[in-house]
């Protein structure tokens, strides 16, 4: 319903936008009013045990803010650090899907980021990549991204609730480095809103491309390839599930979805609807984010249940993002 009220065009989307307006008004001005006392030093923001990182967003889901600091955290392990994720856990499939993607990176949960950070550094962290913090203004950060995705932009900037957005745009001014990321568009229109951003708000970027990677179940896998012509029950409980319908279809599926709302707590009553739903021969496909919930759910004799995660490909500003990844690596020796 949310997704209908924010992107939506028709005349229910378009009321329901206008009825909420004093709302987002309302909103808008508590943003404003909070920002203004961070400027100001009445909300002070403190140093975190070890150097930090925040990767963050604007708007609600979507973005790809999981895989982007997933990833990383993964580049600078290899860089020699030893970095940390530290996060709200809001959910509980965040932390699992980093745990997944990065077994080898602690990840902290903590909805005090700054008690989040002096734990890391308690378990020999170095650095620590802040998952979803722009707006969590109290733990200094030597970087501040930001992800905007390519797919969801139409230009219009509404605030919550009548909107995704959870600032306004001129917000990117107190970021670092803005990370446009894309999953379907081209990256032509990708590097245009990276670049018009970048100029009015005096802010480096670049863009990613958010891939899907190989199907896996259990200790098995399959390459992308065996999608092609297949029939595939899509299950997200995600930000935009659409993208990812998207993505499933460009590889050649033959996509039917099972939607549901963001950080949705999968029942074993969903699960046993889902595999009872299935058809012959067709293949049920989630997320990494929705895997981790649903796996341990799913009945042992339906057909096995596979998912994909997003794979991060840097396409334009690489050397942006090498530049932000340098200076948090200086910061660990001061």
């Amino acid at each position: 319903m949310a997704h209908r009220v924010w992107f939506g065009d028709d005349a229910l989307a378009r009321l329901a936008r206008l009825t909420l307006a004093p709302v987002e008004a309302a909103f808008r001005g508590g943003v404003a009013i909070r920002g203004v006392m961070y400027h100001r030093g009445v909300l002070p923001s403190r140093q975190p045990a070890v150097p930090a990182l925040s990767v963050g967003n604007l708007s609600v889901g979507g973005t790809g803010k999981t895989p982007v600091a997933a990833w990383i955290a993964a580049r600078l392990r290899e860089a020699g650090a030893r970095p940390a994720i530290v996060m709200r856990g809001y959910g509980g499939d965040e932390a699992l899907v980093h745990a997944t993607l990065n077994p080898e990176i602690p990840v902290v949960t903590a909805p005090d980021r700054l008690d989040g950070a002096a734990r890391a550094a308690r378990q020999h962290a170095d650095c620590v990549v802040l998952d979803d913090a722009f707006q969590h203004r109290r733990v200094s950060r030597v970087v501040d991204a930001v992800l905007i995705s390519a797919d969801s932009w139409n230009g219009r900037i509404r605030l919550l609730p009548a909107g995704p957005w959870r600032e306004p745009l001129r917000a990117l001014a107190r970021a670092t480095l803005l990370i446009v990321t894309r999953k379907r568009v081209d990256l032509a229109t990708a590097r245009s809103l990276a670049e018009w951003l970048s100029d009015r708000y005096s802010v480096p970027s670049a863009v990613v491309a958010l891939r899907l990677g190989p199907l896996t179940s259990n200790a098995r896998t399959a390459s992308l390839e065996a999608l092609d012509g297949r029939g595939v029950r899509a299950v997200a409980a995600i930000g935009d599930p659409q993208t990812f319908q998207g993505q499933l279809e460009r590889a050649g599926a033959v996509v039917r979805p099972a939607f549901f709302a963001d950080h949705h707590q999968f029942s074993h009553e969903d699960a046993r609807r889902l595999a009872s739903e299935l058809r012959p021969d067709e293949w049920p496909v989630c997320t990494l984010k929705d895997y981790v919930k649903l796996a341990a759910l799913w009945p042992r004799q339906a057909t096995s249940l596979w998912y994909v995660s997003q794979r991060v490909a840097p396409e334009a500003g690489e050397a942006v993002i090498t530049a932000a990844l340098d200076s948090v690596l200086r910061a660990r020796t001061h």
